[in-house]
C-alpha cells in the first residue's frame, strides 16, 4: 500500500499525461514459451517450453520442460495452433517467440516477439536443428522447404533448462524470485524422464537434491494443503522433516510426523541456527507478502551462504521432489548430445 501511494504521489509525475497502467496478475498460472521459425508462407514450431515457476516470475529466471510434461495435448495443440496464426498474421520471416499463460485451461497470450528469444539455443539443442541458422537464411528468401525443417520435432526424452545465479556474489541480495530477471546464465540437463532431468539441471547449477538428510519445511498457509503429499513422500523416502510452527501443526494434524523449530523472531534455538550448524540438507520455504518476506530473508540467504539446496516455489518443490525417488532407484547416466537426439522421435 505504501508503495503504491508514494507511486501515484510522485513517480507519475515525471510524465506530463500522469497515465497510470494498471496490469491483473494471474495467480498460480502456467507459462508457456513457444519458438518457430516462419519464412512468410509456413511457420514450424521449433520447441514448446512448460515453465516450471508459475507465471510472474520472470521467463528468464524460471526453470523449464521440453516437451511439456503436464500439459494436456489439446493445449499443447491449440499453443501451436495460435502460434502459427500470430505467425502469418504478423508477416514474421525468421523466428518468433511466443509467452504464453494458462489458467484453467484457458490461454492467455503474455507478449508475441518477431525475433530470437533467450530460449532459442536451448531449443536447437534440444531437437538437434540449428534454428538461428535456419531463420537467418528465411530472411536471405530461403523456403523452410529447401532447408528441409518442415514439422515439428518432438523428442522422446525429456531437455530441462535452469537458470543460474549470481546471488552469492552480492552481499545482501535476496533469492527470492519475482518479475525483474537476476539470473546470470542457464544449464540443461537431459534425461528419460521430467524429474531426472530436472535433478541433472540442479546439479549443473550448483543445487544438487539430496537424497536423505533433515528438510526445513515452511510454506504460506495457501500451499499447506498442497504440500500434504509432498511431505509425506520426502518423509517415506527418510527425510526427517523440519518445520516452523504454523506448517508443523498443520502437517501434525493431518498424521505426518515433524520436529518443531522457532522462527528467528521467536527466539533461539532457531531455523537459522540449524543452518549454520549443518543440520538442515534441503529448504522449502514458500511465504507471500512484504513483511513475511521480509522475515523470512535471512533464511534464504544463510541457505544460499553454506550452500544449501532450497526451493520457494510450489512448482519447483514439487519436481524437485518427485525426482528424489527417481534418483534413488535409477542409476544416474550421461550420454552425449548426439546419442540423445538419435532416440528423437519425430513430429507431433
Amino acid at each position: 500500500r505504501k508503495g503504491l501511494q508514494r507511486y501515484i504521489n510522485e513517480a507519475v509525475r515525471a510524465s506530463e499525461e500522469h497515465p497510470v497502467l494498471i496490469d491483473k496478475f494471474l495467480k498460480d498460472a502456467t507459462e508457456v514459451d513457444v519458438d518457430a521459425i516462419s519464412d512468410g508462407e509456413m511457420v514450424v514450431v521449433g520447441g514448446v517450453m512448460e515453465h516450471i515457476e508459475e507465471a510472474g516470475v520472470h521467463s528468464g529466471d524460471s526453470a523449464c520442460i521440453l516437451p511439456p510434461y503436464s500439459l494436456k495435448e489439446e493445449i499443447v495443440n491449440e499453443l501451436i495452433r495460435q502460434t502459427k496464426l500470430l505467425a502469418r498474421e504478423l508477416n514474421v520471416i525468421g523466428l518468433i517467440n511466443i509467452q504464453f499463460a494458462i489458467k484453467d485451461e484457458e490461454i492467455y497470450i503474455l507478449e508475441v516477439n518477431p525475433r530470437a528469444s533467450r530460449t532459442v539455443p536451448f531449443v536447437s539443442k534440444a531437437i538437434g536443428i540449428p534454428l538461428a541458422k535456419l531463420a537467418a537464411k528465411c530472411m536471405l528468401g530461403k523456403k523452410l522447404s529447401e532447408l528441409g525443417f518442415t514439422e515439428e520435432i518432438v523428442p522422446r526424452y525429456f531437455c530441462a533448462k535452469e537458470a543460474v545465479f549470481p546471488f552469492i556474489k552480492f552481499p545482501g541480495v535476496d533469492t527470492i524470485l519475482g518479475p525483474e530477471m537476476k539470473s546470470t546464465g542457464e544449464v540443461m540437463g537431459i534425461d528419460m524422464t521430467p524429474y531426472l532431468a530436472f535433478a541433472k539441471s540442479q546439479i549443473a547449477a550448483g543445487n544438487s537434491i539430496p537424497l536423505k538428510g533433515n528438510l526445513f519445511l515452511s510454506v504460506k498457509d495457501e500451499d499447506k494443503p498442497l504440500i500434504v503429499e509432498i511431505a509425506r513422500l520426502l518423509k517415506t523416502y527418510g527425510f526427517n522433516l523440519i518445520c516452523t510452527r504454523g506448517t508443523s501443526k498443520f502437517l501434525k494434524d493431518k498424521g505426518i510426523d515433524n520436529e518443531m523449530v522457532l522462527k528467528v523472531v521467536e527466539g533461539r534455538p532457531n531455523i537459522v541456527d540449524k543452518i549454520k550448524n549443518g543440520e538442515i540438507n534441503l529448504i522449502i520455504n514458500t511465504t507471500f507478502g512484504s513483511k513475511e518476506i521480509e522475515d523470512s530473508y535471512i533464511i534464504r540467504r544463510t541457505a544460499l551462504e553454506n550452500g544449501i539446496p532450497y526451493f520457494t516455489t510450489l512448482p519447483a518443490v514439487k519436481i524437485a521432489s518427485y525426482s528424489i525417488p527417481e534418483m534413488i532407484k535409477t542409476e544416474t547416466r550421461v550420454s552425449s548430445l548426439q546419442e540423445y537426439h538419435r532416440l528423437i522421435g519425430g513430429s507431433r
